[in-house]
């Protein structure tokens, strides 16, 4: 049985360019209404976390990076100005999307990749600045991991969310991809924040920063990018400000 996976950075339910409106819910919608196995969400609001099952029909695993600011008003205020107020307010969490026939094994993981920025090799070696230092702190990045069991096989599905600094994240995903024993079955999705950053053992990236790999599968059909046109509102607006790439593992 072949899985449709899909991973899509959701810019907190903005459009691009930025408009006056959230478009969250219909952002999940849009991307599960084929019925896919797995979707990977990055920048997700903390607050809708709760709501992903009811929207999408499937099972959903979160993930918090960076713990949200305006408490219970968070979701308000950014839907009355979602310019002006985004992560800050709100916080950040990256989310997994399950298909109901894939079984949940274990426990899911939420692996922090950028340690303290005192306690960072790559801080130190980049000589950033103390105000670098913090921001890179404050904006915690996760990598989550659940194993799932489709029918008698168990794979790894890891969704990242790496730092905005391209070196520093290619970091971030080196030391990420030696986490796994080599012989587990691994579908590695997210925004890696490094533009066509290979890892050895796993399958050819994209060009871009947003990425689906597998280590010991195969595609039915390899990652590519949705249209634009599959993404766009009645007003010409365009759903984020990041592609959703999809691909069919055999």
């Amino acid at each position: 049985m072949s899985l449709l996976v899909r991973t899509w950075n959701l810019f907190h339910g903005r459009t691009s360019p930025p408009s006056g409106a959230l478009h969250l819910e219909r952002m999940v919608r849009t991307a599960v209404e084929d019925g896919p196995d797995v979707v990977a969400f990055q920048e997700v609001p903390v607050w809708a976390l709760g709501r992903l099952e009811a929207w999408s029909g499937m099972n959903a695993v979160g993930a918090i990076a960076m713990l949200p600011l305006g408490g219970p008003l968070a979701g308000k205020l950014t839907k009355r100005n979602p310019r002006r107020f985004r992560s800050l307010l709100t916080g950040q969490a990256n989310a997994l999307l399950l298909s109901r026939r894939l079984e949940l094994v274990g426990t899911p993981r939420a692996i922090r990749l950028n340690p303290g920025p005192f306690r960072s090799a790559e801080a130190r070696a980049r000589r950033l600045s103390l105000r670098e230092r913090l921001d890179w702190a404050w904006n915690r990045r996760v990598c989550q991991a659940v194993h799932v069991r489709e029918r008698k096989r168990v794979i790894v599905v890891a969704n990242l969310h790496a730092t905005k600094d391209h070196s520093l994240a290619e970091a971030e995903v080196d030391r990420l991809a030696l986490l796994w024993p080599p012989e587990a079955p691994t579908i590695l999705c997210g925004d890696f924040n490094a533009r066509g950053h290979a890892l050895p053992g796993f399958s050819e990236p994209l060009d871009g920063i947003d990425q689906i790999l597998v280590r010991g599968l195969e595609y039915e059909r390899k990652p590519s990018l949705w249209p634009i046109e599959r993404r766009q509102t009645e007003d010409g607006a365009v759903l984020s400000d990041h592609a959703p790439v999809e691909a069919v593992v055999a």
